[in-house]
């Protein structure tokens, strides 16, 4: 499944659907973008992405396919 910040947000399909699948997160970076200036939320939307592949990225390089135990 894709996160947030996977889409093309300069697809009117993709943004779409970013929308109905994250309608709050869409909400808030409406929000976002309206109080902060372009340049402003276009960084804090790169370091949020950037930041959301690195959080997804330990999940993607497991090698072995093992439950988890406790």
């Amino acid at each position: 499944m894709k996160s947030f910040y996977d889409f093309n947000r300069n697809t009117p399909e993709e943004r779409l659907e970013q929308y109905t699948l994250f309608p709050e997160m869409a909400l808030f970076h409406i929000a976002l973008r309206e109080e902060m200036g372009e340049e402003e939320y276009q960084a804090f939307y790169r370091a949020e992405k950037e930041s959301a592949k690195r959080m997804a990225a330990p999940m993607y390089q497991q090698n072995t396919r093992k439950w988890a135990t406790v």
